[in-house]
């Protein structure tokens, strides 16, 4: 019977035997003894000094520049009227962003008036992207959009700016966010839904269709028009088009009785559809975000739409973009916009999961 001392002596030389064995030729292997009944790993003694971890950090180390960062994109929406367009520039003036129309109207050339497309002054210098560049008669899918937004997103981002994607055509933001992978695993969305209580809505796009048709927009309309042309395809489609046509049809054969009363009827049926249109576009909004994984920020600019003037500005600032500026700081950097005057800023009306 094996003593002791043999024991410990066979189970040495057993021990180098399996050094020798594990390890290739010209290195030592070291066997990690490791706890309980757990298989030892053996390690590779490298001939290159091994560069150790810097431990001393001054002050605290935040860990989430170690982690994968996604890129940022804003989502605008609402219905036709609510201010959409001006909330977009407001935080891109404040956020260094760019703005992507996803008006499936306003992509088109011509009828500025008509679709209601920002003037150069409302810009106010923010670049604008996919506004006014398909040709009228073309077609312009959802699809399309998705193509072109995702390209136009990528490229804002290359220039380290914001994109801001803002319209009234949520068949396009459904096609973008929910028609395939890319947005929601490349980037964090951050979504803003401006919402005015409908009654209000429909008297104040009552009188912006008013003002439209002061501003040109039966000329417009007409230097567009052709008997028997199809009005379902390109930017015919918009809201002014078709109901303008029977004025224009008889303008040079009625009397000026029957064309009055025509231009009135024409009138009257625009602003019909655009608050019609208002409502099928806060449905569709409703049904959008039931697709999407993530939260939204409804905010309720109703106080703002009953102000005129100055108080009318103040009351959106304070109501709409003070707080989606504060919405939107947390969102980019995690603290709120040092240089925004708190004090005029009232939290957002309702923020819903969807």
């Amino acid at each position: 019977m094996d003593s002791c001392a043999d024991r410990a002596r066979k189970q040495k030389n057993k021990e180098k035997v399996t050094s020798r064995r594990l390890g290739p030729p010209g290195r030592r292997v070291l066997l990690i003894k490791l706890p309980g009944n757990m298989t030892s790993m053996p390690t590779v003694a490298c001939k290159h000094a091994q560069v150790q971890p810097l431990m001393n950090f001054r002050g605290k180390v935040n860990m989430e520049s170690f982690c994968l960062r996604r890129d940022k994109v804003v989502f605008v929406v609402g219905a036709t009227g609510t201010g959409k367009s001006r909330l977009a520039i407001d935080l891109a003036e404040r956020f260094r962003g760019e703005v992507v129309n996803s008006d499936k109207i306003q992509v088109y050339k011509g009828l500025d008036i008509v679709t209601n497309k920002v003037t150069e002054e409302e810009c106010r210098s923010v670049p604008h992207h996919l506004l006014g560049v398909v040709a009228p008669d073309s077609e312009f899918t959802p699809v399309d959009f998705r193509h072109h937004a995702l390209a136009t997103i990528k490229s804002i981002l290359a220039r380290g700016q914001l994109p801001i994607i803002t319209g009234g055509s949520n068949s396009f933001i459904d096609a973008l966010v929910n028609g395939g992978p890319e947005v929601q695993l490349r980037y964090d969305c951050c979504f803003f839904w401006i919402d005015v209580s409908m009654p209000l809505l429909h008297l104040f796009v009552s009188r912006r269709v008013d003002r439209m048709v002061e501003a040109g927009m039966v000329d417009e309309v007409r230097s567009l028009y052709r008997p028997g042309a199809d009005n379902s395809k390109g930017i015919r489609r918009a809201i002014g088009v078709s109901e303008m046509e029977p004025y224009l049809c008889s303008e040079n054969t009625a009397d000026d009785r029957t064309r009055t009363k025509l231009l009135e009827e024409a009138v009257e049926r625009i602003k019909a559809n655009t608050c019609a249109l208002a409502c099928r576009q806060l449905e569709k909004i409703e049904r959008l975000w039931s697709n999407w994984d993530g939260e939204m920020n409804r905010i309720d600019a109703t106080e703002a739409f009953l102000k005129e003037g100055k108080e009318a500005d103040e009351a959106w600032e304070r109501l709409v973009a003070g707080p989606c500026t504060i919405v939107l700081s947390k969102f980019l950097y995690g603290q709120d916009p040092k240089s925004h005057d708190l004090s005029i800023v009232k939290p957002i009306s309702v923020s819903i999961p969807m």
